[in-house]
């Protein structure tokens, strides 16, 4: 099971951040988090409820991350294992629409199920820690790489002007900052293509990317 304590910085105040696998008494406080990181026009039926977190926890304790900052839950991350990222797939397949119930214990590849910050504590890196924990899971159990689909929410202020597939170069390259894309490769990840039809998410025209991070001691 994962432990982490450490320290971050918001100006001069120190603050206390530990990262450990949650558990059912956290549910209500995650649910919640939620329900503030990803307002509507996000589709509220994909915010988790608790039989799905309680999949989590049951099926991959080791995926189910979350984040205190200064003894406040303010952000998790959740995982599977999969054999399955080569293949074209949507969120809801890749993830049993988010019960993870086809969970491979044997899986070559942790698949990323959602990330997610509370907004009082954007700023303190602690989306960068969450995903630090979970490469640091990968090697752990010795699987081959970390996957997962990125929404692209930046889109939405292109859409008039160029296709899915320009936007996804133009971020690749750089030369467009998406908010979430962005991250994820400023966070380690790398992108490797496009996937039309992952998820109904108006702000990514249903398209999503599917980012990778190999295990450094298996490549």
């Amino acid at each position: 099971m994962m432990k982490k304590t450490f320290f971050v910085f918001k100006d001069s105040k120190r603050i206390d951040i530990h990262v450990r696998n949650y558990k059912e008494e956290d549910f209500e406080s995650l649910i919640h988090i939620q329900r503030k990181a990803f307002p509507p026009p996000f589709p509220q039926e994909l915010l988790w409820n608790r039989d799905q977190l309680s999949e989590h926890i049951t099926r991959f304790p080791e995926g189910a991350l979350c984040i205190e900052a200064d003894g406040h839950i303010a952000g998790s991350i959740t995982a599977l294992r999969t054999s399955r990222t080569d293949q074209d797939h949507t969120w809801d397949e890749i993830t049993s629409e988010g019960y993870i119930t086809n969970h491979e214990p044997d899986g070559d590849s942790i698949y990323i199920v959602d990330i997610c910050v509370d907004p009082a504590y954007r700023g303190l890196g602690l989306g960068k820690e969450l995903m630090r924990a979970m490469y640091e899971t990968v090697v752990y159990l010795g699987v081959k790489q970390l996957a997962g689909g990125s929404r692209i929410p930046g889109y939405i202020d292109y859409q008039s002007v160029m296709s899915p597939e320009e936007y996804f170069e133009k971020v690749k390259s750089g030369e467009i900052s998406d908010p979430v894309v962005t991250f994820l490769m400023k966070s380690g990840r790398v992108p490797e293509r496009l996937l039309p039809g992952y998820l109904e998410d108006e702000e990514s025209a249903d398209h999503a990317v599917l980012m990778v991070w190999k295990n450094p001691f298996l490549h």
